[in-house]
This record gives structure tokens, sequence and C-alpha cells, in this order.
């Protein structure tokens, strides 16, 4: 445990818990210990994807740690720039343009502000069903400019979004299941086994194919279709192109022919 943050090793899968009572709030030091998880992620080539939860069974994460920010601990204008969050920006995930893993994100309880942003972060999102979403930064005067801003208006209807930043309304797991801003809603009690068990299917997937898709869909979203495959072919994703020429797509291929399971080795 290292700054509210435990990290377990599983195979090929890392889990991450982030566990600091009472609400899970993100300090710097936090973020920074979050950060270090996925620089790990990123840098070994033996992980292939983690699971991010919370530690408890009310709170995935308040988001910011507003006593953190009051003592002057944190700052807040240019707050991106001022206090060193770590690799990949706020929680190691807001603003990680490299990371090429794929995370899933186990959203045990509330996620509330910039927690709701970390998981906005993640790739695949599991919410256990007494789970709500909130962004309360109007009535402290500021805004969600940590990812919510960015990212949720283009996952669900404009309007809804809107209802979220200018009303602060929550919305439960259900609801963000509907609009598809959450893949999966189960009991609490399956949460953990529902993630492992996608965790599964990811590490057993040949790993270049697998970051492949995050690189590309982070290059080309919001691109007009011409120009995202003018950009896929264009030679400036390198781990689409070294997955190109990769031992494990030959492997892949060989396997479907011979009738076999591939062994894949992330080459």
């Amino acid at each position: 445990m290292s700054d509210g943050v435990k990290v377990v090793r599983d195979g090929h899968v890392l889990e991450i818990t982030l566990d600091r009572p009472k609400v899970n709030a993100i300090d710097v030091p936090t973020s920074q210990a979050l950060a270090a998880a996925f620089q790990q992620l990123h840098e070994d080539k033996d992980l292939r994807c983690a699971i991010l939860t919370g530690g408890g069974d009310k709170i995935f994460s308040a988001g910011w740690d507003l006593k953190a920010l009051n003592a002057g601990e944190m700052q807040l204008d240019n707050w991106w720039e001022t206090d060193d969050y770590g690799f990949g920006g706020f929680t190691g995930l807001t603003e990680n343009w490299a990371l090429n893993k794929p995370v899933i994100a186990a959203i045990n309880g509330l996620a509330i502000g910039g927690g709701f942003e970390m998981a906005l972060g993640c790739d695949l999102l599991i919410a256990a069903d007494h789970v709500e979403f909130g962004l309360p930064e109007m009535p402290l005067g500021i805004v969600p400019d940590a990812g919510a801003l960015q990212r949720l208006p283009r996952r669900i209807p404009h309007n809804i979004a809107m209802e979220m930043f200018l009303l602060g309304r929550r919305m439960s797991a259900e609801e963000a299941a509907h609009y598809g801003l959450v893949n999966k809603v189960v009991p609490r009690a399956q949460l953990m086994d529902a993630a492992r068990e996608w965790a599964a299917s990811i590490a057993w997937s040949a790993p270049l194919a697998m970051q492949s898709v995050k690189e590309v869909e982070r290059e080309i979203e919001c691109v007009p279709l011409q120009e995202a495959f003018a950009r896929m072919r264009g030679g400036g994703l390198p781990t689409y192109r070294k997955m190109l020429k990769s031992a494990d797509a030959a492997e892949g291929v060989a396997a479907f022919v011979e009738k076999r399971e591939p062994k894949f080795r992330g080459e």
C-alpha cells in the first residue's frame, strides 16, 4: 500500500485498488501512486491489462481531495501544471496518451467528481448495481475539467451531460448502462468476478492486437472517416505497424487454419 493505492499482480493482470478512507479522495501523492501503477502496466511487457477498483463497497472515489486543496496542499489555478500528478496526469489516466493496454474499471460505489473522471479514463466500465455517478462541482464554484467536460458529452447525449454539469444530478448505474456509459451492471458481490473474467479474456488475446485497438481509436477519435483511414495507414501508429508484422499475427492465423489454440507471446 502506497499513499492509499494497493497494487496486486495476478499473472498478466495488474489489480489496482484505491483504498483511502473515508471517501477514496485523491490528493497529489495518491495521484502519483496511481500513476506509478499505470506506468508499471505501460512498461512491463508481461502485463497485458489492469483492473481499477475502490476499497470498500460504498465509494469508488469522491475525486479531488478538497481538504488538501483548502489547506493549500494542492493548487487550483493551472493545477495541471503547478502540481505533478504523475505519468498520465490526474490519477494516471485522465491524460494518458501513451498507455495502450486496456484498463477495466470495476466501479464498487459512488463515482463522484474526479472519481467519475478517473472512471471515464478507463476502457471498459463494470458497475455494481447500487452505483451512482455525479459531478457536484458547480456548488463549489469549479468545473469538472479533468475529463468530464471533455469526455462525457461524447459518451452520452449532450443534453443529459449538461444536466449533470449544470444541475449536479446523479445518474444511476442502470441509466448509465442505458446510455452505454457503462458496459455492464452486476450485483456488488459479482463485481470483481466479472472484471476478472474480462481481464482474463484480454490477457489471453494477442497483446499487440489489443494495444493497437487503443492506439488507433485514440488517434482517430472525432476525425472524419477518410482522414481516419489515412492516419491509420500513414505509418504514425507504431503499435499497429508492429502488430501487422508480428509473430503473434502469424500465429493467430496459423492456429485458426490448424484448428488449435493460439499461443501468443506479445511479439
